[in-house]
């Protein structure tokens, strides 16, 4: 054979190696691919094990609302009163029809009569001394009662007593004479709650006992409550109906963290705006009630509101987070701490003041007799005051003293809306907004509407100057200078 016969032979050989080669590798890449791009059993597994997980979350949720109605169920109680009402009402004797015709000649025989008027309500089992326990509820479920009846879930039933009420806070304790086997509730910390926790709600809505509902903590520090209620509350839309009122508002740790007490509602049935008092609120009340049957609040002696943008920014304030100061009484105890008509109360004892309802709450749960510490802001500039606390007089005696509500008006900026809207000509000046009754202001003359526009012969253009002026304590008298529909008059305030 011939040598080039013999090299085309090989070369011919490597080529079919490498060519057969490569089919082979070509085939396998193929079968491999082939079956490594199968999705059904792969993704089949991840779908059970995400169900499986979603399943087991669910469960725990729920294994966890069990759990916790079973422990607060028999710590909530059903509260029945009845009121008896006295009223007069004309006799009626058995006389013929035809007295009626020319007018019953007994009419004005008037005798009273008694009318019981049943309620209900829910409670909460919160401390015992031997075997007296003392039960935790809303002030207007229990009224006037003169007949309170307790009720548990296991239906045994106590007659119960009142013990003491906080009108301010709607709260009230009654008492009875129980077993000693009867379990107590755990109280939470109601300042650890945050929107979106979950909450129960448990009571009796319209005499279903026993009821449990869940929802979430909608909002927090919600304010305007029934009949001035002074709390700010819990936001829920865990179902709360009439017959809840007294009731806990529980965490998932089982703890009472509120005392449900109102909805709002257009129906007068729960649609997801159910409101709780945080327990935080009524702690001291509900020792103070328990150990003396009255409550004694801490009294600082001003008149407080918020204040908008247009007010802040005349007054130097750096936000409208606080309480201003627009009345104080003469004598109380901010007067004797230094405290000023137009101060912006920033924080007290250490603790920032986000509105004036705030401020009411704290200083009501102050110690009587110590001294407290007050951040304010005056005339733009900060400074802070130790105040020593008094006690809280009852409604009637503060209305008593509004003689010493000092000044007893309070004013407004001069802005160019309130000019357009109350078509004032006046350029400078501050706005009497309202006169308080028998207050110097009032006194002295001044009414709503009128433009103040100089003090102690100073022309007023805003509000700190305002205040600049009425706090100049050098002097016994503040001259003042307004208009009253387009007539300057002038009066003087003394202190």
């Amino acid at each position: 054979m011939k040598v080039g016969n013999i090299f085309a032979s090989k070369k011919m050989f490597v080529f079919n190696l490498v060519f057969f080669g490569a089919i082979v590798g070509f085939s396998l890449a193929l079968l491999s691919f082939s079956c490594s791009t199968k999705p059904l059993p792969v993704s089949k597994v991840f779908a059970q094990d995400a169900n499986k997980e979603a399943l087991e979350n669910l469960q725990s949720l729920q294994g966890s609302f069990r759990s916790v109605s079973k422990k607060v169920l028999p710590v909530v109680v059903m509260i029945n009163v009845v009121e008896v009402q006295k009223q007069t009402v004309p006799n009626s004797p058995n006389l013929p029809w035809f007295y009626y015709f020319f007018g019953n000649p007994e009419e004005n025989n008037q005798s009273p009569r008694e009318f019981r008027n049943r309620g209900l309500g829910s409670g909460i089992l919160v401390n015992k001394e031997k075997n007296r326990y003392y039960v935790l509820t809303n002030n207007h479920v229990i009224g006037n009662a003169e007949e309170i009846n307790v009720r548990l879930t296991d239906q045994r039933e106590f007659k119960a007593s009142l013990v003491g009420r906080d009108e301010r806070k709607d709260v009230a304790v009654i008492s009875f004479e129980g077993d000693p086997d009867i379990p107590l509730a755990v109280l939470g910390d109601s300042a650890s709650l945050e929107v979106g926790d979950w909450v129960l709600a448990v009571g009796n809505p319209f005499g279903l006992e026993s009821t449990v509902t869940a929802g979430i903590v909608s909002a927090l520090g919600r304010k305007g409550g029934p009949e001035e209620n002074i709390s700010d509350f819990i936001q829920t839309d865990a179902a709360i109906n009439q017959g809840n009122s007294g009731g806990a508002l529980v965490n998932l740790a089982g703890e009472v963290v509120g005392v449900n007490t109102w909805i709002t509602s257009p129906t007068g049935g729960s649609i997801g705006l159910g409101f709780a008092i945080p327990i935080n609120n009524v702690k001291k009340t509900l020792e103070e009630l328990i150990s003396k049957g009255t409550v004694q609040y801490g009294w600082l002696g001003v008149s407080i509101a918020g204040v908008g943008k247009e007010i802040a920014q005349e007054m130097g304030l750096p936000s409208t987070q606080g309480a201003f100061v627009y009345h104080v009484f003469k004598g109380s105890p901010a007067d004797l701490g230094g405290i000023l008509p137009g101060d912006f109360i920033t924080s007290l004892n250490g603790k920032t003041i986000k509105s004036s309802d705030e401020l009411v709450l704290m200083v009501g749960d102050l110690p009587i007799g110590k001294k407290a510490e007050f951040n304010l802001i005056r005339q733009g500039k900060p400074m802070q005051l130790s105040v020593v606390i008094t006690t809280r007089g009852t409604q009637q005696t503060i209305s008593e003293q509004s003689r010493n509500l000092w000044p007893g008006f309070t004013v407004l900026p001069l802005t160019d809306k309130i000019r357009k809207e109350l078509d004032i000509k006046e350029r400078v000046g501050v706005l009497v907004q309202a006169v308080e009754p028998r207050t110097p202001g009032a006194l002295a003359g001044l009414k709503s509407g009128d433009i103040i526009v100089e003090m102690n012969g100073a022309t007023i253009t805003n509000l700190l100057q305002f205040y600049s002026q009425l706090n100049d304590l050098t002097r016994e008298k503040i001259d003042f200078v307004y208009e009253r529909e387009g007539v300057r008059m002038s009066i003087g305030i003394f202190r």
